[in-house]
């Protein structure tokens, strides 16, 4: 596999990305055609390219962004299971609040939740300051990155949590629609960032303990 990896380190984004479909229309067969998972690994390469500051690893990432897409086209489907409430987290740039929220309900809820977020304007990288306070509360989140809203991630989900999105979240019935209001952290300094973070906490305990009763009141 890591000989694989360096090897692909060598070739053109086109035949990483080919390869990178190959290897999931095999893990995805039965469920997705391959046409779709081509189509879903190129616009997920696209989309990544228009903010990534980094192109390095770029085919990579955009492959395991196509994963979950198309893990979330499959749940959508009825094709495969969700065995937990699936909780999406929206805002504008996913470099702030929606990505502090994600962090935080996998940190407080584990495996007892499956978290996504996404931005509708992604930014190239998250905000310095989100991961330094993060960090403070013993949180890594160095392998996150911003995403853009996708209308598979939003079928997937069995609640929806927008951030200061706007009208940019499609709406679908029998989903479970919430709006915090929160200050942008790019506009904030570390304790203005800190503030945002302990909120941001205690509306993910209010939504754990209604999405899986008793769990926020067992975590510290």
């Amino acid at each position: 596999m890591n000989a694989q990896r360096g090897q692909d380190g060598l070739l053109s984004p086109d035949s990483v990305l080919h390869r990178a479909a190959e290897r999931l229309a095999h893990q995805f067969a039965g469920m997705v055609s391959e046409e779709t998972v081509e189509r879903v690994v190129f616009e997920s390469y696209a989309a990544l390219a228009r903010t990534a500051a980094v192109s390095t690893h770029l085919p990579t990432v955009a492959e395991k962004f196509a994963r979950d897409r198309l893990v979330a086209l499959a749940q959508s489907r009825g094709l495969i299971a969700k065995p937990v409430p699936e909780i999406l987290y929206v805002c504008i740039q996913n470099s702030g609040r929606s990505q502090m929220a994600a962090a935080i309900t996998r940190h407080l809820a584990g495996e007892k939740v499956h978290v996504r977020s996404a931005g509708s304007q992604p930014a190239a990288e998250l905000l310095p300051g989100v991961v330094t306070v993060l960090e403070e509360a013993g949180i890594d989140v160095t392998e996150e990155f911003p995403k853009p809203l996708t209308d598979d991630v939003v079928r997937a989900a069995d609640a929806v949590v927008t951030m200061g999105c706007g009208d940019a979240c499609p709406l679908y019935p029998g989903k479970r629609y919430v709006d915090w209001q929160l200050d942008d952290p790019a506009e904030l300094d570390l304790d203005g960032i800190r503030a945002i973070r302990d909120e941001i906490r205690q509306h993910v305990e209010q939504l754990l303990t209604e999405l899986t009763p008793g769990l926020a009141a067992t975590r510290s």
